[in-house]
């Protein structure tokens, strides 16, 4: 992996995140706008990318190869689950946050900025790897997840009812787990998977169009990013010395200790550059959406997620340094 154009690709993320930033301030992108785009995103454009990358032109990777890929990174979220836990209590967070920090270290954002860079970086023939990375991301989230969430508002709700009584409230509506779990994030991931074992050929104005659509994910989800950032204060990004020891070991030390550990066991330097890139993006952004979907405290999370998104840009190329 070329640091150089590692750095060329964070310096264009930046840029493009810088303008998403401006446009907000000018008031030329909306709150309402931003979730927009945000759906489309996840819906339309990087699912696009993803299986638009299973009818590339050239060499396969065998199914042996994929299922080695598979083992290596249920190893990785494995590693990064027991990293979750270990995180908070090296850097004495309160209990009522270990949360927090756990769902910033599983989660990384492997979709919003993961899929682009990747393509960008490694190439499309990279993204059959980033699928399966994709849907274990999404099966865990809406699993393991979500029940590290519901732990924290019950824990939170507990905590409320003992300061206030806040009379009886209706019981929330829950979403069966199967149905969490059929959503554009792993259909597209799944359909990638089985289009390219498939080898599938599709006729060119298809390939085309999915081409087109998803060289969208880019600028788009940048332009989000850039939103994001321009609605929280400095101070509320950069004044909290926890999260840059967090930045330190989940982005910096955790990808170099993955690489390191498995680099002997991997002889396909795709997986090992794709495990690596994975491992390096900032922190996603689906924490935050689930967290505010059950109403438990977002701050810590938020915030984290913006600082190691601003940070990354020293720390993916770190960690390419390795590679």
């Amino acid at each position: 992996m070329s640091i150089t154009v590692v750095l060329q690709q964070m310096v264009m993320i930046f840029i493009l995140i810088a303008i998403g930033l401006l446009l907000y301030k000018k008031e030329m992108l909306s709150d309402i706008t931003a979730k927009q785009v945000s759906g489309i995103i996840v819906n339309v454009t990087n699912p696009a990318l993803l299986i638009c990358s299973a009818f590339q032109d050239g060499p396969k990777v065998s199914l042996p190869e994929l299922g080695i890929a598979l083992g290596i990174y249920l190893i990785v979220y494995g590693i990064l689950i027991a990293a979750g836990c270990l995180i908070p209590r090296i850097l004495r967070v309160p209990d009522m946050y270990h949360y927090s920090y756990q769902m910033l270290t599983i989660f990384g954002n492997v979709g919003f900025i993961g899929i682009p860079l990747a393509s960008a970086v490694l190439g499309p023939e990279s993204l059959i790897f980033v699928s399966i990375y994709n849907l274990i991301f999404n099966i865990l989230i809406y699993t393991f997840g979500i029940s590290l969430l519901q732990r924290a508002e019950a824990r939170q709700l507990a905590a409320a009812k003992t300061a206030a009584k806040t009379g009886t409230e209706a019981a929330p509506v829950t979403t069966p787990l199967w149905k969490k779990l059929i959503n554009a994030g792993t259909i597209s991931a799944t359909a990638t998977i089985i289009f390219y074992l498939g080898n599938f050929h599709v006729p060119v104005i298809v390939s085309s169009t999915l081409t087109y659509m998803g060289q969208a994910t880019t600028l788009l989800s940048m332009l989000v990013l850039g939103a994001s950032v321009a609605q929280m204060a400095p101070k509320d990004i950069f004044s909290h010395p926890k999260l840059y020891g967090f930045t330190l070991l989940r982005q910096i030390l955790v990808p170099i200790g993955c690489i390191l550990l498995l680099r002997p066991f991997i002889h396909n330097p795709l997986i090992l550059n794709t495990m690596a890139l994975m491992l390096a993006v900032p922190a996603a952004n689906m924490p935050l959406m689930l967290s505010k979907q059950l109403q438990v405290e977002t701050d810590t999370i938020s915030q984290g997620i913006i600082l190691t998104t601003i940070l990354s840009l020293g720390t993916i190329p770190i960690v390419s340094l390795l590679l």
